[in-house]
């Protein structure tokens, strides 16, 4: 089911995903032996165009892949999900970036180090190449995978042409004030609010606080994922938290990157933030209960009949 909403631009990362599943997680120092390998397509910023492609938006992803055999898996991937390529840039140095992934098999818990290569080498032209599709785009959607320089010309360019700008704050990082002003809405977990704010998120209350702080900075609506404790939204007129959905969790790698892509989803087809807020509730709810990050990443039928059980 293809949306009929705004259009989507998702500018962020590439990256394979090296997959190990492991009885238990190594501590500094441990070797231990684990029971799968899968190698497949990954990064922030492709798993959230994914997600947001099979959730039924109009989605066009900008990211950037080395000439090595790892690039091949993403264009061979996003041919056969029937997305557009026109934007993946090809890199004549650099190699295409990699996440390093054991997961827990008993918790669904996992450990990443992710080398960005590529997709940490945005350049001036890979951005004039890709500014008229930024203008005419209707919301922007980022993560903080990609180099900083890039991200913020990007954030100026998508500013300077009206669009509305989503960030993922993802993975953990500062930003500056300047930046935080021409935001619409920010999407940390509760490790990256805090970072951002310097408030420590035990509860809703705290989740409250640490929004408030944020739109203080200039943010305009806050989104602040919160795992075992659900999600909470808030804008000027009202702030609300929804429960964690209850599922069988099998891996919980990508499931941050699922909500962003239900969220963006339900935003571009005109949906208020906190009807957004519950499809991607919803969405990352539905990815943890398969293996993987791109290939859990569920589609709208699944999305639409889950949101009617939860939701009505």
């Amino acid at each position: 089911m293809k949306s009929v909403g705004k259009k989507v631009v998702v500018f962020g990362s590439f990256v394979v995903d090296l997959t190990g599943r492991t009885r238990t997680l190594p501590v500094p120092g441990q070797t231990v032996m684990g029971s799968t390998f899968v190698m497949g397509p990954g990064g922030k910023g492709s798993n959230q165009a994914v997600a947001a492609h099979r959730a039924g938006a109009d989605v066009t992803l900008v990211t950037k892949v080395g000439k090595d055999v790892f690039g091949k898996v993403a264009t061979d991937f996003y041919e056969k999900e029937g997305m557009n390529t026109e934007y993946i840039f090809v890199d004549e140095e650099k190699e295409t970036g990699c996440a390093l992934i054991t997961v827990e098999e008993g918790t669904a818990q996992n450990e990443i180090v992710v080398i960005s290569g590529a997709c940490g080498n945005i350049t001036e032209e890979d951005i004039e190449k890709s500014r008229a599709l930024i203008e005419s785009s209707d919301i922007l959607l980022l993560q903080l995978e990609i180099n900083f320089d890039a991200l913020y010309k990007v954030i100026d360019i998508a500013h300077a042409a009206g669009v509305t700008i989503v960030v993922n704050t993802a993975p953990a990082a500062e930003l500056p004030a300047e930046i935080l002003k021409k935001l619409d809405i920010v999407t940390p977990n509760e490790t990256e609010a805090q970072i951002l704010t310097g408030v420590k998120i035990e509860n809703g209350d705290d989740a409250k606080k640490a929004a408030e702080v944020l739109m203080e900075k200039g943010v305009k609506q806050v989104v602040i994922t919160l795992g075992s404790m659900g999600a909470f939204a808030m804008n000027n007129e009202k702030y609300e938290l929804v429960e964690r959905l209850s599922v069988d969790a099998i891996d919980t790698t990508g499931a941050g990157d699922a909500f962003n892509g239900g969220f963006v989803m339900a935003l571009a087809e005109g949906k208020d933030l906190f009807t957004a807020l519950r499809y991607g509730n919803v969405t990352g709810a539905l990815s943890v209960t398969r293996k993987g990050t791109a290939p859990s990443m569920p589609d709208r039928e699944a999305i639409d009949r889950f949101y009617a059980e939860v939701y009505g």
